[in-house]
This record gives structure tokens, sequence and C-alpha cells, in this order.
């Protein structure tokens, strides 16, 4: 088994459809199988994807950034979400105001409920399947400070299933490491510890 001795994963940003099946398939098997689990923009759309696709029951979820036609966009562009139609200024960039849910792991590992992170996307989770994810277990513990935009998720029994929409390693830096990142670590070390 490939991820057998794995005591972390985490999956960047990035753009389109490459390798993002591969993405899915480690997010899965890091879900299962109590691996820490760390996903930044990219990588919170692709666990969106796995959990849609192999908790919630919605079995063709995919990203319009992947499949333009695909019947289950658990992800869509932005400009679909606000109703912009052209291609300038698509792009959600910069600092944007997030609210936390009190007593998740995000809120404890910056030990607030009200942050600011920089953005840098296109593409967000689709409310329209929220309570259905939610229903499944995926916890919405991070939303724009308007309520309308998803910033973190969170699943709980796990050692460490965090994912966030904004770019956490703008700030982060050897010496004074991000929370998240300070969290992920601490998990994965724990995790090595255990076995």
């Amino acid at each position: 088994d490939a991820m057998s001795n794995v005591d972390g994963l985490l999956v960047p940003i990035g753009f389109g459809e490459r390798g993002t099946e591969g993405k899915i398939s480690a997010i899965r098997y890091a879900r299962e199988n109590k691996v820490p689990f760390f996903g930044i923009c990219l990588g919170m759309q692709c666990l969106v994807i796995e959990f849609a696709r192999n908790v919630a029951g919605i079995k063709d979820a995919t990203s319009t950034e992947f499949d333009a036609q695909t019947p289950s966009p658990v992800i869509y562009k932005l400009r679909d979400l606000l109703g912009v139609e052209d291609l300038g200024g698509t792009m959600r960039l910069g600092g944007q105001e997030c609210i936390l849910e009190a007593g998740s792991r995000a809120a404890n590992c910056y030990g607030t409920t009200e942050i600011v992170e920089r953005h840098r996307h296109r593409y967000e989770v689709n409310n329209n399947y929220l309570p259905q994810l939610e229903a499944a277990g995926l916890q919405i513990v991070g939303r724009s400070h308007d309520g309308e935009l998803v910033e973190v998720i969170e699943v709980a029994d796990h050692p460490w299933f965090v994912a966030c929409q904004f770019h956490p390693e703008f700030t982060s830096t050897p010496r004074d490491g991000h929370g998240l990142f300070k969290g992920y670590v601490a998990a994965a070390l724990s995790q090595k510890a255990a076995n």
C-alpha cells in the first residue's frame, strides 16, 4: 500500500484537472484510515468531492472546473454563484474576513473566531449541496463574513481532517508557523508516536 507509512497528507493549491482523481483517492485513504489531512484551496475542494461521493452518496460529484456539464457540481465557479458573466475579475483575491465556529479545531488553532486570510481562487463550495453534506457529517466551521461562502471544513471523529479555501502558507514562516500548519504537524506527530 503506497500510503501505509504516511503520517500525514497535505493536498495544496492547484488549478485544472490534472492529478485530481489521485488527490481524491489519497484523501479518501486519509479519511478512512485516520491519517491526519490538511487541504488548502484545491485541497479543500477535493475533500468536498471525495466526501460527497463516498460519504454523502453523490456518486458523480465533481467541480465545474473539471467537468463543466456535471450534473452534480458540488464545487463551482464563483461567478456562477454571484451571477457574474464577464471573465474579468472572477477570482476572489486578497484578505477576506472569516468567522470560525467556536470550539472548532480551526478556532482553537487561531485562538479566536474572527480572522482575515488571503484568497486566490475562482471556485467555491456549492451551497445547494450543504444540507446533504452536513447531514452526512461534513462540518462547515468557517464561513465568509456574510455567511455565504464556505471557508473552513472539518470532519469529526478523526485525528485531524481540516481544510480551508484560503492560503495560510502566505503568512507562515519556518520560525513562525501558521496555527493551522502547527495543528496539522502536531496531529501527524501524534499519529506517528501512536503507531
